[in-house]
């Protein structure tokens, strides 16, 4: 383990053969694997053939579904489909892929990542010859263990009417995350993992992210009062979700100190 202590863990390992995580032990996963798109990451290979891609995939599902609670979820950020180094249904073979291992669907979230810039003309310019289409979105796919209905836990929900109402409508809308400013290759904001948490989790819920790269699962986690999990191959990535981790950390207990305040100066 690379750093614990009672509210997050960051575990330095592999998420095909760590031991540090128990069965039966997690409530929500949330996470965004590689997409095998030729990423340049520190110590991941992300240019697989698709058949290596998929039976690797088939894997760390199987370690996934082994941690969840009989009432746990997994959300699921993956694309909807590729076309670097040819035509791929990812979405749909990644979801198959899961329930083949023995997770239950439930639904699929369509994130429309609003800042997206991506050229919808390769191949034939403005001709029917050879064109290409390709959705500016991404998938969250949602799925189970052995029952959707949620009995574990403390039962405490933090999710107020207009989240509630804006997100379980399956179309969400907001932009995605700066490399650059995160230090990361692919992060993801922390507006995905922090709508999931908050939707399909209880306060003081143990969340993990197989994936955890820059840490954002994490943080926001900890933001919203849950115990965070993250798995990472990539030291440096671990030494940069602990710094993040931490800095949340301060922040809140700041935000906390001053609500204290504000209490004590209204009575």
């Amino acid at each position: 383990m690379y750093f614990g202590n009672d509210q997050f863990r960051i575990i330095n390992g592999n998420v095909l053969t760590t031991r540090s995580i128990k069965k039966d032990s997690i409530d929500l996963i949330v996470t965004s694997p590689p997409y095998n798109v030729d990423i340049e990451y520190n110590s991941n290979d992300d240019a697989l053939s698709y058949a290596d891609y998929l039976t690797f995939s088939k894997k760390w599902f199987t370690r996934c579904f082994r941690w969840l609670k009989s009432d746990g979820r997994f959300c699921l950020n993956i694309p909807l489909d590729k076309n670097k180094g040819g035509q791929q249904h990812v979405g749909a073979d990644l979801t198959k892929l899961a329930t083949a291992v023995g997770f239950q669907y439930h639904s699929t979230i369509v994130w429309n990542e609003g800042n997206i810039s991506r050229r919808t003309a390769w191949g034939s310019w403005m001709r029917a010859s050879a064109p290409y289409v390709i959705a500016p979105v991404e998938l969250i796919v949602v799925l189970y263990k052995e029952q959707w209905k949620k009995i574990s836990g403390s039962g405490q929900s933090d999710i107020n009417r207009e989240e509630f109402m804006e997100w379980t409508n399956g179309l969400w809308t907001f932009p995605g995350e700066s490399k650059k400013r995160i230090g990361h290759p692919a992060p993801f904001p922390i507006e995905l993992p922090r709508r999931c948490i908050k939707l399909f989790s209880y306060v003081g819920d143990t969340i993990l992210d197989p994936f955890m790269g820059s840490g954002t699962t994490l943080v926001a986690a900890h933001l919203n009062k849950r115990r965070g999990i993250g798995i990472e191959v990539d030291e440096s990535y671990c030494k940069l979700a602990k710094e993040r981790v931490n800095e949340a950390a301060s922040q809140l207990h700041l935000f906390e100190g001053e609500e204290e305040l504000n209490g004590e100066n209204n009575s």
